[in-house]
Parts: structure tokens; sequence; C-alpha cells
């Protein structure tokens, strides 16, 4: 009790690492329910990451074709493609020569082909575009419309309108479901905090009787409290990456009609992942445990069976 500066806070700290082990079953039950809050948001995260991904590709197969004029020359059908993607929505600009389009429609006649077979081409060269944000539609499709040597467009802004209201949504409620998802870790280790502390009352109030500090006792349950959240970060991080990979096997083929390179690999997010678990760990270790012990101490304070 009578160390001082940085003795004393690392005796303090020591006995939060201390606590950990001589509570181990509060501490057991602390990291199970974080850990619980931690696996939801995983999940969802992973979720909305995959639905992101679905209406990417979605957006990149709703593209605009801007079809040349019939008297554009070589040089000008090039300069038509710099013009396009000078214009500050569009993604990316693919050339399709009047001789490519002319075989895509052929091919997709099937049998019926042959009844076209020899004629004049009468398709004119076009660029397919794809745009970066489908909520920007209207005001990039006038953009590409007044470009020079830009004959017609041909575009499906109904699907885009759609695309860009899903993405809207799954924005919105997948941000929900992660700040509901906090704000009960938060809660819920908070009280089980709370439950840990009625059953160290005693060693409390013996703290208390011999001249401790608030922040004397208050120190070392924040300590337990945000090593208990990086404990339960990182046991996170391998369960879901164990369920993701799971689910992964089971119904990843499945993907490969809504995405290419099917479902999103789980490493790519892992870092990212990681870090967010263990700042969620510690801040909401930390902090219900400030506010916990806190609360507790002003309570005995004002105990009436002490009196």
């Amino acid at each position: 009790m009578k160390k001082k500066g940085g003795g004393s806070l690392g005796y303090l700290t020591k006995e939060g690492f201390k606590n950990i082990w001589l509570n181990r079953l509060m501490s057991v039950a602390s990291i199970s329910v974080l850990l619980s809050c931690l696996v939801m948001m995983g999940i969802a995260f992973m979720l909305v990451v995959n639905m992101q991904e679905i209406i990417t590709n979605i957006e990149d197969s709703n593209v605009i074709v801007a079809f040349v004029d019939d008297n554009a020359d070589d040089e000008t059908v090039a300069k038509v493609r710099t013009d396009l993607m000078k214009i500050e929505n569009v993604k990316d600009c693919e050339f399709v020569s009047k001789e490519e389009a002319f075989e895509e429609q052929l091919d997709a006649l099937g049998g019926d082909r042959t009844l076209f077979e020899g004629m004049d081409n009468p398709l004119p060269d076009s660029y397919r575009v794809v745009l970066d944000d489908l909520t920007l539609f209207d005001s990039t499709l006038r953009q590409i419309e007044n470009t020079d040597n830009i004959q017609s467009v041909r575009e499906d802004r109904e699907l885009s309108q759609q695309v860009a209201s899903i993405r809207k949504t799954v924005t919105y409620i997948s941000f929900g479901v992660i700040i509901i998802l906090l704000i009960v870790s938060l809660f819920i280790i908070s009280n089980t905090i709370k439950i840990t502390m009625f059953s160290r009352r005693l060693e409390i109030k013996i703290m208390k009787s011999v001249g401790a500090t608030s922040w004397f006792i208050r120190w070392p349950f924040m300590i337990e409290g945000m090593s208990l959240g990086v404990i339960s970060g990182v046991l996170s991080l391998g369960v879901v990456w164990g369920v993701y990979e799971l689910v992964a096997r089971s119904i990843g083929g499945s993907f490969s009609l809504f995405m290419s390179s099917g479902i999103v690999p789980f490493k790519d997010h892992a870092l990212f992942i990681l870090v967010a678990f263990l700042a969620v760990g510690i801040i909401t270790g930390a902090f219900g445990s400030a506010v916990s012990i806190s609360k507790y101490l002003k309570e005995q304070e004002y105990d009436p069976d002490e009196e």
C-alpha cells in the first residue's frame, strides 16, 4: 500500500493479472460473454462484406453502353475513351468493336444465326462504361450523353436504382447491428464485472478500511477487464475464422453464381477484424470495469449496513 509512483502502478498491474487466475471462474464467464458478442459481430461483419461484394459484382455488370458516332475514325474513337475516363464517376471503360458486338448478337441467336450471316454489320463501335457509384447514375449518364462523338447510349436505370437502394439498406443495417452488439457487449461485460465485484466485496472493504484510494482499488479491476478483453478478442478471431472457413467449404460454391471469385477470403480481413476485436475488448473491459467499480464504491459510501 505504501508503494509510490511507478512501483505502485506496477504492483497494481500485477494484481490485476493475478486476479484473472485467482477468480478464474468469473474470468471464464466474462470471456465467454464477451466472446459471444464479438463472434456475432465478426460474423455480421463478414456477412456484410460478402453482401457488398455481391452488390459490387452486380454494379459492374450493370453497364452503360455508349455508342460511338459511325463516322468517327480510329483516332476519334480512342479520344472518346479518354473523354469518358475523365468523368469522375466512371470506374472503367471497355472498348467493343462493331465486329465483336455483331458476333455477340449472332451468338445470342444460337441456331438462328445463319439467317443473318453475310449481312452488313449495322452496329457501331461502343464502350461499356462501369460506374463507381450508382447513386450518381443520372448525372453521370448525362455527362456520357454529352461527350463528343457519342451517338447514343443504352442503359438500365431501374436496375441501377434498385442496386443503389440495396447497397444503402445493407450499409445502414450492418452499422445498426454492429452498434447494437457493441452496446450489448458493454452492458453485459459491465454487469458481469458487477457480479465479480460482489463476490469480492470483502476484499474491497478490507482495502477501503486500510485507507486505499478509489484509484488504488479501481486500477487492478481495469487491468483485469482489459486483459479479459484482449483474451476474448484473440479467441473470437479464431472462432469466427473457423466458423467462416467451415461455412465457406459448405456453401462457397453457391456464391460463384453471384461472385466470379467466390466467397470473400477471410484472411483478407483478418488483421482488421483482430484490431477491431482487440479495440472493442479493451475498451469495453476498461470502461465497463471503471464504471462498475465507481458505482460500487459510491454505493459502499452510503451502505446503511456499515453504519
